[in-house]
């Protein structure tokens, strides 16, 4: 029998985007379980104090959340509250994907002067983004762009755009949409124009293993759909063995009982995009997990391989490219 009541410890960063999902996910539960009393508990990360450096120079993995991580191990937290696109692939012992919550569009969306999508850009625009996903991108669209690096919430890059630091920015359509930013929409991107992060638009609720009440707890909110869906991205993005700072996009979508798995490796400067595509039926975790290690398989054979190799080498010497651009 699912547990009603007691209390439930759910632990955030601070940001009004994190404050949203943590209250998204405190709202779902209280639906399913009459009485259950929910405290949130702030928790600063690495990610969120280090903003005068570029993410591809600050660390790999963990950025977001690592201290959220350690709460749940101390017992402090009973639960994470994450944007599944920063969880790394790779889950600590003990710790366990509790739920993922029904997928908002994973799409990006330009904001600022942007009402033609990236090709209406004027020459040489400067676009924000601290994404090494969305700067490849950009730049093998327009290799004219100047790309620069936009650190911040939502609303503080919003507020770099509306005072001139850059001429429009890329960002999470979900994030937007959340935070009923939608007027600062200037264009929804096509994922065959930018491809989303692997899990962008999810909300992952991380646990710890070995406690079956909150798992009983969670299970009432997971979305069987979504969860095969981002098992399959982050399938591939495991296989290359990328964090959230390797220019790696991924979107996995249903498609007659089957799923359409779509994946890119890219140059930081845009100049080779590795792409591929793969369906197949993916009825459970481990099959869509499968799945995406197959196409990351194909990516690699197909050149995948040096250009993360490149990457990572740029990143640990800290040679990536603040502007991109001719």
């Amino acid at each position: 029998m699912e547990p009603e009541g007691g209390m439930l410890r759910i632990g955030t960063r601070g940001s009004r985007l994190a404050l949203w999902q943590a209250e998204h996910v405190a709202a779902r539960l209280r639906a399913a379980h009459p009485g259950l009393a929910v405290e949130r508990v702030v928790i600063s990360t690495t990610g969120d104090r280090v903003l005068n450096v570029a993410l591809s120079q600050v660390g790999d993995k963990g950025l977001f959340t690592r201290e959220l991580e350690e709460a749940l191990f101390a017992e402090g937290i009973d639960v994470a509250v994450h944007s599944l696109k920063d969880l790394p692939t790779e889950m600590p012992e003990g710790l366990a994907l509790g739920a993922v919550l029904e997928r908002e569009d994973p799409r990006d969306a330009l904001v600022g002067k942007a009402s033609g999508g990236i090709g209406g850009l004027a020459h040489r625009a400067r676009v924000g983004t601290s994404s090494l996903r969305r700067r490849a991108q950009l730049l093998a669209l327009r290799p004219d762009l100047q790309v620069v690096d936009l650190r911040g919430n939502v609303p503080t890059r919003l507020s770099k755009v509306e005072r001139g630091d850059c001429d429009a920015a890329v960002l999470a359509l979900a994030g937007l949409r959340r935070l009923g930013l939608e007027p600062a929409i200037g264009a929804v991107l096509d994922p065959d124009e930018l491809m989303p992060a692997p899990g962008q638009g999810a909300v992952a609720v991380q646990s710890r293993l070995a406690d079956a009440r909150v798992a009983a707890l969670l299970a009432s909110i997971d979305h069987g759909q979504t969860r095969i869906a981002v098992a399959a991205e982050r399938g591939l993005l495991a296989r290359l063995e990328g964090g959230c700072q390797v220019p790696v996009g991924a979107l996995a979508t249903g498609v007659s009982g089957r799923l359409l798995l779509r994946g890119l490796v890219a140059e930081v400067d845009g100049s080779v995009v590795v792409r591929g595509v793969l369906e197949d039926a993916a009825e459970d975790e481990a099959s869509a997990k499968a799945l995406g290690e197959r196409l990351a398989d194909q990516l690699l054979g197909a050149g995948a391989r040096e250009v993360l190799a490149r990457v990572r080498v740029a990143a640990s010497e800290g040679t990536v490219p603040v502007w991109g651009g001719a």
